[in-house]
């Protein structure tokens, strides 16, 4: 079979369609960046105390001293799930007892909150917490919320891999779209946090879906030059934009059900998009599909105004061997070489998953304002993936890669070391390990999409993309772990993301070379050793520079 590439090089390589399919696909992604961090807003826990109902009869004195006090951040401030027991309070307020003076607190009997919950309203005038009271003995229901999310989003990678090749990039694409902003909408009429979830699910299912059916679909269509600024300055860029724009929307709407209509809106701008977006010309060949991929490839000539040949893609010459036309997962551990790259892709994926995600949902809980957080935390985002296309651009894929990763856990592991008191200083190297892992992130889907070959790419990227959810459900209980020790989630986000790095070296390398179009074609494992030796060598025959497009 011919390569595609070399096939398709009259068409250039950032002409018209290709600048019309780059913008189309990247705001497509806009949505996600609402949805995949929603959350952090949606499930918001405020402060809040015991409710001591107003038809009880207790003095001011009593009513104000209802509520047992405990030390935090070295002030004192009402307990959450604890009050003292009213009926002996009311009983010191019948006799004329003043707390304090005449009755010692600290020996009074405590209960829990027994009437309900009072919540502050400083930050959020309803959340699925305040509604539902998460809190107390029912707050694991918070980060399982926030699990199971991502329990869909992990489900969506399954799927969306599978059913897009076998049924069509374009077809998954929009079909997902209508997944993620439907159920989206059918959340606002939730009537128990167990229905909320369990759409929630779903709407996770198709977040993950659109986002990695659109890249591949981008990586296919676009040559070799653009597809690496599409994955980071497109994809991933837009992808933060939505999220930056998710502490502006719940800045302004601090109602959950308005907070989460205004964010479902959004989804239907994608409609039009149907008209605009081609099918996957390489997905065809795949299918033996030659009259629609000669078609598509024949109307992009038009719009960029160049001649094509009367036949682009010769039947005969396009041929590809019946056995590699259905494909099934199992493909992917097919031989020795193949599975041991897959299990190092899903262990990368997933460990990297886990820094990413701990971080972005752990900016409530970082000092100052949280809707300010949020936004650094997606900022930061926007020079990690513009570093993330400079070094891809001129650097081999698994050293970049594993440099990031080390900065980014190095990074995490001096936190341990800052004074309780500089809380300005931990945040700014949270920032700075993010800005690492998110780097890495971007990078592991281009650096996964070259390893593999056209029948089973979306496959293997919707498998790594898989297994990084494994690590995004483990994500939320990292974040927890700092309400019994400050340091111990940077201690092991930090630990795992250079351990990850050092899996890195042992990838074979794929900067320079074309896209495999059969699994034979898949590169050979390779040691660092190995890899350190023939990189010059390999520099020499594949000649990098021809991928690169000045813009």
């Amino acid at each position: 079979m011919r390569d595609y590439d070399e096939v398709t090089a009259f068409l250039g390589k950032w002409g018209p369609f290709q600048r019309l399919i780059f913008f189309l696909l990247s705001a497509s992604i806009i949505p996600n960046g609402f949805n995949g961090m929603s959350v952090v807003f949606l499930a918001g826990t405020p402060e809040h105390r015991c409710w001591v109902p107003d038809t009880t009869n207790l003095s001011s004195a009593w009513r104000n001293h209802s509520i047992p006090m405990r030390l935090q951040d070295g002030r004192e401030v009402p307990q959450s799930c604890r009050r003292y027991r009213l009926a002996t309070i009311v009983n010191f307020s019948a006799l004329g007892l003043e707390p304090g003076r005449d009755v010692d607190l600290e020996q009074l009997e405590q209960e829990g909150c027994l009437d309900g919950w009072e919540f502050s309203q400083d930050i959020y005038l309803s959340t699925i917490v305040t509604e539902w009271s998460l809190v107390c003995e029912e707050d694991w229901k918070t980060p399982l919320t926030t699990s199971l999310f991502f329990v869909g989003v992990l489900l969506g990678s399954f799927v969306s891999g599978q059913l897009s090749d076998r049924f069509g990039r374009k077809t998954i694409l929009f079909a997902t779209m209508a997944v993620q902003t439907g159920f989206s909408f059918l959340q606002i009429f939730s009537i128990n946090w167990e229905m909320f979830t369990v759409l929630f699910v779903i709407v996770g299912m198709g977040q993950i879906s659109n986002y990695v059916v659109a890249f591949i679909l981008g990586a296919e269509i676009l040559g070799k030059s653009v597809r690496v600024i599409f994955s980071t300055l497109g994809v991933c860029t837009f992808f933060a934009v939505g999220y930056m724009l998710l502490p502006l929307f719940a800045y302004f709407i601090r109602d959950w059900r308005m907070l989460l209509l205004a964010l479902t809106v959004p989804g239907l701008l994608c409609v039009p998009l149907w008209w605009f977006i081609p099918e996957s010309p390489r997905w065809l060949l795949s299918q033996r599909r030659f009259k629609e991929a000669e078609d598509i490839i024949q109307k992009a000539a038009k719009i960029n105004n160049v001649t094509a040949p009367v036949v682009v893609f010769d039947p005969v010459e396009e041929q590809l061997p019946l056995k590699q036309q259905k494909v099934f997962i199992l493909d992917l551990f097919r031989t020795r070489n193949i599975a041991t790259i897959t299990i190092m892709s899903l262990l990368l994926w997933m460990l990297t998953s886990v820094g990413y995600f701990a971080l972005s949902l752990n900016t409530p809980n970082l000092h100052g304002d949280p809707y300010l957080n949020c936004f650094f935390s997606a900022l930061i985002e926007v020079p990690a993936y513009i570093a993330a296309w400079l070094l891809l651009r001129t650097l081999p894929r698994r050293y970049i890669i594993a440099g990031v990763l080390f900065f980014g856990g190095s990074v995490l592991l001096l936190i341990q070391l800052v004074p309780a008191g500089y809380n300005f200083l931990s945040i700014g190297l949270a920032m700075l390990g993010k800005f690492g892992i998110t780097s890495a992130f971007a990078m592991l889907y281009v650096f996964t999409a070259e390893l593999y070959p056209t029948l089973v790419r979306n496959m293997a990227v919707g498998v790594g993309s898989m297994a990084s959810r494994v690590g995004s459900i483990i994500a939320p209980y990292f974040v927890y772990l700092g309400a019994y020790n400050r340091a111990l989630p940077y201690i092991l986000m930090g630990s795992l993301t250079v351990l990850i790095g050092i899996i890195t070296l042992f990838f074979p390398e794929s900067f320079g070379r074309t896209l495999p179009e059969t699994l034979e074609q898949m590169q050979k494992v390779k040691g660092f050793r190995c890899g350190k030796k023939t990189k010059g060598s390999m520099e020499k025959e594949e000649h990098p520079k021809v991928i690169i497009t000045s813009f």
